[in-house]
């Protein structure tokens, strides 16, 4: 883990650290472990009051690592060494499958997770975002539903949250179109908490206010507001089948293989 996520608790908060900036803190098969267990090791952190996440170097997180895409390019598949035998409709984590959980984990911790966005949170790296109870970005932060660029859909636990966050027909419209929008469209759209100058201090500065408060009130108030949102179990499956059934197909592999390539892509026609 150490090598991906780095973690230090201070007086009952939280620092986790995307450690990959060389590669935009990009979601190789290490980075997914690396979550996973740091929400593992944290869920068992006695006085744990708040969690602050965040990304080193100039991105929050730029999405799946490129060297995913390049092998699904030239062998097919997902791009995962021993990959193509997952089943994504496995539950392996509750109502959640492997990949899930690096996302939903934060959403499953007693106390709440401030993710502080600077530079891009593009595709997976926009789902981990949401993960947390709160997002705070910086004024030049970039964001992406890009799944669509690739010919996927999101699968990381990124849909139920948003069918709580955004309006239907805007959740459509970035789904659909892959669209980069701004910190501040983040904002009117309820995707962003706040966008500030520095959003690590003033996610520490929000995350030490909640650590003075009652940890039995606080743990209270994430499980009564978790309990708010869409039915998570339909959700989750539902991304796990649709994208199961993209994955290695034609149209999929020729959306990665244009994007690679810098070409327009040539779909076959379906229906």
């Amino acid at each position: 883990m150490e090598e991906r996520v780095s973690i230090s608790i201070t007086e009952g908060v939280a620092d986790v650290r995307l450690i990959r900036a060389d590669k935009m803190n990009a979601l190789d098969a290490a980075m997914f472990d690396a979550l996973v267990a740091a929400t593992d090791r944290l869920s068992k952190e006695k006085g744990l009051r708040a969690v602050v996440l965040s990304g080193e170097g100039r991105a929050f997180c730029a999405g799946l690592d490129m060297g995913r895409f390049a092998a699904m390019k030239e062998q097919g598949g997902n791009g995962i060494p021993g990959g193509e035998s997952r089943d994504l409709t496995r539950r392996t984590h509750g109502l959640a499958n492997f990949p899930q959980q690096a996302v939903w984990g934060w959403r499953q911790l007693p106390v709440p997770v401030i993710a502080a966005i600077q530079g891009v949170a593009f595709g997976g790296g926009f789902q981990l975002a949401l993960g947390a109870d709160m997002r705070f970005l910086t004024p030049d932060a970039r964001m992406s539903i890009m799944e669509i660029k690739w010919g996927l859909v999101p699968d990381m636990a990124g849909t139920p949250i948003l069918a709580t966050l955004v309006r239907d027909d805007i959740l459509r419209e970035l789904t659909y179109t892959g669209r980069i929008f701004s910190a501040q469209e983040a904002l009117s759209y309820g995707l962003a908490t706040r966008v500030c100058d520095d959003p690590r201090a003033a996610a520490f500065e929000v995350a030490r206010e909640i650590a003075g408060k009652s940890p039995d009130a606080i743990r209270a108030a994430k499980r009564m507001l978790n309990k708010l949102s869409v039915d998570p179990g339909p959700a989750l499956l539902a991304e796990s089948v649709e994208q199961q059934k993209l994955i290695g197909g034609a149209n999929q592999l020729e959306a990665v293989r244009a994007n690679i390539d810098k070409r327009a892509p040539r779909f076959a026609e379906v229906g």
